[in-house]
């Protein structure tokens, strides 16, 4: 597939950041939206926020994502992609993507808490390091995500509990999605941060994200597609959305579990980054092109 993103547009953006670094932001403000929700109440939203807490590796490359023009043109390439919603991303990659015209028409979810680096000692402090409510108004964006890792000797997921629910009560009063990826985490034996899969773990962290914040009604979450989705699914009245991760030559197990979750009745899409826009043969277009049948059957995407 040819790229979608012109080397010249590149080194323009470059320029642009040094000589009009306003432009940036207004692009965003100004983008075309949309409505959040589309006729059959589904959506694939292209998450693209792995760098802004050192997350960098896909499959066996430890700096597959690392390169921005690549990383750019790749999410140009799934939102292209029919029966793609949006994208979730930071600033940076959202302003720059607005900036490229890439954001008209489509969903732009910012990410909020990016402080736990990937590998970091303080990995499970996820801290506020991106968007805040008030800016994801400001920028004119449809909704913001927070990551609450859970891990029971941890006594800074407290913090983190309270943050979150915080921000979920300030995007409920601001009308905006509110988008929470409460995660099981254990500690292994060397140290390490490590999510837990087991489905009693992840009923519990799903319980406990669905009372966070003097609101719940604008609250979706994003987890795992379980075995048991059924279980999971049935601990929460809220819209789920099913997160990728990196799949590696594992790619087929992946959208075959994403396909029998969404029988369950508030499974309502996928929110996925490196397994659609970095799958492990390279085929961008037709990785998205899986995902957007299994979300939105009746659309007939094609690619």
């Amino acid at each position: 597939m040819e790229h979608q993103l012109d080397r010249a547009d590149y080194a323009a953006l470059i320029e642009a950041r040094v000589r009009a670094p306003e432009s940036l932001q207004s692009a965003l403000k100004g983008r075309i939206r949309r409505e959040l929700i589309g006729d059959d109440g589904n959506l694939l939203i292209v998450a693209v926020d792995h760098t802004a807490r050192g997350m960098l590796a896909a499959g066996s490359d430890p700096l597959a994502v690392a390169d921005r023009y690549t990383l750019l043109d790749r999410v140009m390439r799934a939102l292209r992609v029919p029966g793609v919603d949006g994208v979730m991303a930071s600033a940076d990659i959202l302003e720059e993507l607005a900036w490229l015209g890439a954001l008209d028409g489509v969903v732009a979810i910012g990410t909020m808490n990016r402080g736990g680096i990937i590998g970091a000692r303080w990995e499970l402090d996820d801290r506020l390091t991106a968007y805040d409510a008030d800016h994801i108004e400001e920028f004119g964006l449809d909704g913001g995500k927070t990551l609450l890792r859970i891990e029971d000797t941890d006594a800074g997921v407290a913090r983190t509990l309270e943050m979150v629910a915080a921000l979920s009560t300030e995007l409920a009063d601001r009308k905006l999605l509110n988008m929470i990826e409460p995660l099981p985490y254990v500690i292994d034996d060397a140290g390490r941060a490590r999510l837990d899969s087991s489905t009693e773990r992840l009923i519990k962290v799903v319980a406990i994200a669905s009372g966070l914040g003097s609101s719940s009604a604008y609250t979706w979450l994003k987890l795992p597609a379980s075995p048991d989705m059924d279980q999971v699914a049935g601990a929460t009245s809220m819209p789920i959305v099913m997160l990728g991760g990196d799949p590696g030559a594992d790619a087929a197990r992946t959208f075959a579990g994403w396909k029998a979750a969404m029988k369950e009745p508030n499974v309502r899409g996928l929110v996925a980054g490196r397994a659609l826009v970095y799958p492990e043969d390279g085929d961008v277009e037709g990785a998205v092109t899986m995902a957007a049948r299994i979300v939105h059957p009746n659309q007939g995407a094609t690619a």
